[in-house]
């Protein structure tokens, strides 16, 4: 591949950037992850980390199953916020889940502040 080619479309890196860094010393997929954000774009890392890898193993002379891969951390994959938010009108109970959180034995509670459990 050209030295020219991006490898990581989310962090807008070439090729020839991840072998420089991979030539300045660092040769863990976690390096390279926490200096450049590869791996953690909206494709997290399924687009790239495989390059990645791959020049870190020829660099390095190891076999690239030999390479580990970078720390995961939530959501593995991308989760679109709406999921996470509320659905409905004020004081509807029910979630982007569609489950009331009543139903699911969440307390009732009064939108305008009441206290219900006097």
């Amino acid at each position: 591949m050209p030295d020219r080619t991006i490898v990581c479309r989310c962090e807008d890196l070439t090729l020839q950037g991840i072998r420089d860094i991979i030539s300045s010393g660092l040769t863990t997929m976690e390096e390279v992850k926490r200096l450049t954000r590869c791996g953690m774009g909206p494709c997290q890392g399924r687009t790239c980390g495989g390059i990645v890898a791959n020049e870190i193993a020829r660099a390095t002379g190891v076999a690239i199953e030999d390479v580990a891969p970078p720390t995961y951390r939530p959501p593995i994959k991308p989760v679109k916020l709406g999921l996470f938010l509320r659905t409905g009108t004020p004081g509807d109970r029910t979630g982007a889940s569609g489950l009331s959180a009543t139903a699911a034995g969440a307390p009732a509670c009064d939108p305008t502040g009441g206290d219900h459990h006097a």
